[in-house]
């Protein structure tokens, strides 16, 4: 059966409740805190452990102790002396002095004379029969057992067997003294024999013990998290340690794993760049070594005067001029490319149309296209698309996109060129159908000196540069570029703010 709670005892343990919800976040939080904490409560459990041990090694040693009989005694004393004075009795009012004699002790067994001040005994209860008492003598025991029994030396009243109490009593015409004496009752009292050591002994060990086990968790935490910390350390840059909790080593646990992945990061984009360098080196040396050997080779022909007739020399000259061309624009495509990535050109950038930027490039590459037996298809907006770019960098990116989308078209072929505008951005798109192309070509295709062609023959391709060049182009001026590959059309996206 479920038990409902009333909303007003809702409403009152709200605030407790919000309390302690607050005060164990910040707990939890905080290391600091935690320890704060975990000490007081561990004070506080030693504490009371140690007050349950000592009242269990008390011992308890019994006495008779005869300091309420004695003060009754005292009282009653007190007691007459004030009535006689209060009463303003005279001393030969023989009635009124024993009838308050007699009504003050009618209950106790005490012994009480009034005498005057030579000692002569003028009135006595009926259990005394002194007709004379040596007041000196009478005094000194009285203040010996006062002074015993202040000093809870009650064993001398127990020796004694009596306590003597002396009063001064002021009668109206008359001055005398007032002597009660009895036997005090005695009762039994149990004092505690008081042992600290094993109280103590109790609070140290259970504070200690306490600590240990309330802390072994977190200890256990840096524990794991130091051994974390030397795995790391070791080269395991993949190792990751657990997190537990929010508090500071918790963050520190953060803290370490996104170092590891950071180095872990860092060290494979060196390895990457290393092999990135040594592929360009090799790619350099490829692409280099290949026309100066035919351009030595048909030089060393000429030189040696192997060929038969003029018209062969004139083909030897051609080719060997063709291929130092080819020579030259891989050199100044290299040296263009590396002053591009490394920010040493300088842009120079205009409000430009790009619809009449497009329409003369392609004017300009139809006798190109018409040799490679490839068509070029516009679809622009109506209106002009304004860009904010340098516009002989921008030239450079649509001329190396659309030489790409010529030489690696199917033939015969067809090239789209589309321009529209998005929101605030303007889009060109570069299509052209080709032979299918992986999805890791793909994440490649930007890649310095890379071609989705193995053979890297320059006879079916460029230097390789083309496109890292128009991806870096396109990116120092705000822009983006992506490509992608659907149903046997590559599409080179560029993106650049209105």
């Amino acid at each position: 059966m479920k038990i409902r709670v009333p909303k007003i005892i809702k409403k009152l343990f709200s605030p407790g409740r919000k309390l302690y919800t607050l005060i164990l976040s910040k707990v939890s939080k905080s290391i600091r805190m935690e320890l704060v904490l975990v000490f007081g409560i561990c004070l506080l459990a030693s504490i009371l452990v140690g007050s349950i041990v000592s009242d269990s090694f008390q011992g308890r040693n019994a006495r008779i102790d005869y300091t309420t009989g004695v003060r009754r005694i005292s009282e009653q004393a007190s007691y007459i002396a004030n009535t006689l004075r209060e009463g303003k009795v005279s001393v030969n009012d023989k009635e009124k002095v024993q009838q308050t004699l007699q009504h003050s002790i009618q209950s106790e067994n005490f012994k009480v004379l009034i005498s005057d001040l030579d000692g002569k005994v003028l009135y006595k209860s009926a259990n005394s029969n002194e007709t004379q008492i040596d007041i000196y003598s009478t005094i000194k025991n009285a203040m010996e057992t006062v002074r015993d029994s202040e000093y809870g030396n009650n064993s001398a009243v127990y020796r004694n067997k009596e306590y003597v109490s002396f009063y001064p009593v002021n009668f109206t015409d008359a001055r005398g003294y007032l002597i009660v004496s009895g036997m005090p009752q005695g009762e039994i009292v149990y004092d505690k024999n008081n042992n600290n050591l094993p109280g103590t002994v109790a609070i140290l060990v259970t504070f200690l013990s306490s600590f240990y086990f309330i802390t072994n968790k977190k200890m256990k935490y840096i524990e794991v998290v130091s051994k974390g910390l030397l795995e790391i350390s070791k080269g395991n840059l993949d190792y990751r340690i657990k997190k537990y909790g929010n508090d500071e080593l918790a963050s520190l646990a953060n803290n370490i794993n996104f170092m590891a992945e950071e180095l872990k990061n860092k060290i494979e984009s060196e390895r990457k760049s290393e092999r990135a360098k040594s592929e360009l080196i090799t790619n350099v040396s490829h692409d280099l070594r290949t026309p100066l050997t035919s351009i030595k080779g048909y030089l060393s022909l000429i030189k040696d005067k192997k060929y038969s007739q003029d018209s062969q020399l004139e083909q030897y000259v051609n080719i060997a001029y063709s291929k130092s061309e080819k020579l030259e624009v891989l050199i100044n495509d290299l040296f263009e490319y590396t002053k591009i990535a490394n920010n040493g050109v300088s842009l120079e950038k205009q409000n430009i149309a790009l619809n009449g930027l497009l329409e003369q490039l392609i004017d300009e590459l139809v006798p190109i296209s018409e040799e490679n037996n490839v068509s070029i298809f516009k679809e622009f907006v109506e209106e002009k698309v304004i860009v904010s770019v340098d516009p002989n960098k921008t030239m450079r990116v649509f001329e190396n996109l659309l030489m790409n989308a010529i030489r690696y078209s199917l033939k015969p072929g067809k090239v789209k060129v589309v321009l529209y505008k998005e929101e605030q951005f303007a889009l060109v798109k570069v299509q052209n159908n080709c032979d299918n192309i992986t999805e890791e070509d793909l994440e490649k295709i930007f890649d310095r000196f890379y071609r989705v062609e193995k053979s890297r023959s320059t006879d079916t391709g460029g230097s390789g540069l083309g496109l890292a060049i128009a991806k870096n182009i396109v990116e120092l001026q705000g822009g983006e570029i992506d490509v992608n590959y659907n149903n046997g059309y590559i599409s080179f996206n560029i993106k650049f703010k209105l």
